[in-house]
């Protein structure tokens, strides 16, 4: 195929692959391969320029498995698609800065979307764009960044033939003779880690931030309200509305029941129709609610038991367990 039918189809030439650190490995004389065209790309489905090395002595060859543009769009690694600045899966990432994921997912427009993206493309820049995001959003990445390279997540993979106890290779076998476990950070794939939806180490990650915050989801699984206290003045129903809906972006705006804003006493209740969409609106506050630049404090609200043993409810509590 001609060079100059290549680049009408959008197929992908680079000279070095986008990594983290803890990718690249140790090494600081990392050899690496490089093949035009190896692949086709795990989110975009077009032919990149793949890279493979080893990162280290004892650990496994590793490979790009997404090309740049794609990289360049969620400014991620192209072999962990782990964000390069945080270290975090992209869904911990938009959940905490409140970003909607543009991305088609269908293969019939995934393809048309990369190609008209890069040319949109500024060298090695990012299209990610944080500027406008919450001041505790930011500080909640800041909280769960992770600093320092994990060179662990190089090692070899399990070892199936000792997993099946038919391994006749001992010590020099290289992979690991660990038996597997089966859990739900077993059930990983590019596309959720890509797009943000249904990541299994997200929801650990953003489980386990939010109750060391405070906001341990409550057993009652009737609780679908959030209570926000020490708003701004200036907050009205609309606006407190229009902020909900612009910090949760993975969340349908439909899927919000309610919204209850006390001025005098400087609060408000958020009323969901699911417990799914209130858990995924605590992981998103663990650091506080922001409204013209206020952070407000952020509660679960309470069970229907609790609410009813008190005999003289208000009107606003008693939305709350509704």
């Amino acid at each position: 195929m001609p060079k100059l039918d290549i680049n009408k189809a959008g197929w992908e030439q680079s000279e070095f692959p986008i990594l983290c650190e803890t990718c690249l490995g140790d090494n600081a004389f990392v050899r690496m391969s490089k093949q035009e065209y190896g692949r086709s790309c795990g989110t975009c489905a077009r032919p990149f320029t793949v890279f493979r090395w080893n990162p280290g002595s004892g650990m496994r060859f590793k490979t790009t498995v997404i090309c740049q543009t794609c990289a360049k769009i969620k400014n991620v690694c192209q072999t962990c698609l782990l964000d390069l600045e945080y270290g975090l899966p992209t869904q911990v990432r938009d959940t905490a800065l409140g970003i909607q994921n543009e991305a088609p997912t269908s293969e019939v427009n995934r393809e048309y979307y990369a190609q008209n993206l890069e040319g949109k493309l500024d060298g090695n820049k990012s299209l990610l764009n944080t500027g406008k995001a919450s001041s505790a959003g930011k500080e909640m990445l800041k909280q769960l960044a992770r600093t320092d390279p994990y060179y662990k997540r190089n090692r070899p993979h399990i070892c199936s033939f000792f997993a099946k106890g038919e391994c006749s290779r001992g010590s020099e076998c290289p992979y690991r003779h660990e038996m597997p476990v089966d859990n739900e950070l077993s059930k990983q794939n590019i596309q959720d880690r890509f797009h943000g939806r249904n990541d299994p180490v997200a929801h650990k990650i953003l489980t386990q931030h939010a109750a060391s915050m405070g906001l341990q989801p409550p057993e009652d699984q009737s609780v679908m309200s959030l209570f926000l206290t020490l708003l701004p003045a200036s907050a009205t129903e609309q606006s407190i509305r229009t902020r909900v809906v612009q910090s949760l972006s993975t969340v349908d705006p439909s899927q919000i029941k309610s919204i209850v804003h006390v001025a005098k006493s400087r609060c408000a209740f958020i009323n969901f129709k699911d417990r799914a969409s209130a858990e995924v609106a605590a992981q998103a506050w663990a650091n506080g609610f922001e409204l013209d630049g206020t952070s407000a404090t952020v509660k679960w609200g309470r069970s229907k038991g609790t609410t009813a043993s008190k005999p003289k409810a208000t009107s606003s509590t008693a939305e709350v367990a509704a």
